[in-house]
């Protein structure tokens, strides 16, 4: 067995999901900001940097509770937890540590909360709004459009999304190629509104940020510098869309995907073909949209029928 410090063998463990397992930087920056906690709450209990050696069932339950004490949420609390399982699983594989101390940690499962949908209306009238500001032809007013519209018509994640290269767009077939969680390749279809704000934008918005100095050859999306448009700033558009927009829940890119799902199964998609779609591994993760459509069909009914 070897072992030597908790810092050191936390990144290598991030190394390991990055490199080995294929996980996306941000799934990589959210274990790792989870990791640094950690690392940073046993360093407050001794004299010097931790040691891996040294790390067992009680200071994670120790720091599990000390999270909870600063009053972060449950599903904080849940998701150090498996960051936890998963560092203390690769130390044990690895030979790091002799047995697994994270494998009897347990954590407060996360509230179960259905995800913010919108309403037809709400796109539509969302939608409408951009395609305004695109009329007056900035080049950034048609990206925008097209960001919402391809967000919508295909559900992807947002970093799907920015990851799109010109070559991966095909606007024939209405399809368009993305590499997902896993590093997993799939092909995901749109339709002929987000062609048509697409091909505008390949056209007419494009080229036009495309003249910046140092710009990008091969990224579909552009920012104002000519550089690959970033995460930061799709979840600042959507944000900033939904701010004005009634409902709960988180008012990012997501909430658009979550839209998309579940006016496909409120349309009459197959569950499968929406979990092909949205790139999930497992169909009980699609399955939270078809609790979404009951509610929304509960909610219909009480608001409808004379004798709900």
């Amino acid at each position: 067995m070897t072992t030597g410090l908790l810092a050191h063998d936390a990144e290598e463990f991030l190394a390991h999901l990055r490199h080995a397992r294929g996980l996306s930087d941000q799934s990589v920056r959210a274990y790792g900001g989870d990791l640094d906690t950690l690392v940073a709450f046993v360093r407050g209990r001794i004299d010097g940097e931790p040691e891996t050696a040294g790390l067992d069932l009680e200071t994670l339950r120790d720091w599990l509770w000390a999270s909870t004490e600063q009053g972060l949420a449950r599903s904080t609390i849940a998701r150090r937890s498996a960051s936890a399982r998963g560092l203390t699983r690769w130390l044990h594989e690895s030979g790091r540590l002799p047995l697994d101390p994270g494998a009897r940690l347990r954590a407060p499962k996360a509230e179960s909360r259905l995800p913010r949908v919108l309403t037809r209306a709400q796109i539509d009238d969302l939608l409408d709004g951009l395609a305004a500001s695109a009329s007056t032809g900035d080049p950034s007013a048609r990206r925008d459009l097209a960001v919402v519209e391809l967000l919508y018509g295909s559900g992807l994640r947002v970093g799907e999304l920015v990851g799109c290269d010109v070559g991966d767009v095909d606007l024939e077939r209405l399809t368009v190629r993305v590499v997902g969680k896993g590093a997993k390749q799939r092909i995901v279809p749109f339709g002929v509104p987000a062609a048509a704000t697409l091909g505008s934008y390949l056209e007419k918005a494009r080229p036009v940020l495309a003249r910046a100095e140092g710009a990008d050859a091969t990224a579909f999306f552009l920012g104002a510098s000519g550089r690959r448009l970033g995460t930061r700033a799709v979840y600042s558009l959507v944000a900033r869309l939904l701010e004005s927009i009634p409902g709960t829940g988180p008012a990012g890119p997501h909430a658009l995907r979550h839209t998309a799902a579940t006016h496909l199964l409120d349309g009459g998609a197959d569950l499968r073909a929406v979990q092909e779609l949205l790139g999930h591994a497992s169909l009980g993760t699609t399955q939270i949209y078809t609790h979404v459509s009951t509610e929304r069909l509960r909610e219909s009914y009480r608001t409808a029928h004379p004798r709900a």
